[in-house]
């Protein structure tokens, strides 16, 4: 698995940026639907 990891400072940082973008979005997202849930229940 360590062999996977590129030696190359630059695509690690932008891997990071990616996850950490998908990793925002998802809470993004969940937190809208639960929202949107607590709304139509009338909450």
């Amino acid at each position: 698995m360590l062999g996977l990891i590129p030696d190359d400072p630059v695509i690690i940082a932008v891997v990071v940026i990616l996850l950490s973008l998908v990793f925002f979005s998802y809470l993004l997202l969940r937190r809208t639907i639960l929202e949107f849930r607590d709304g139509m229940e009338g909450r």
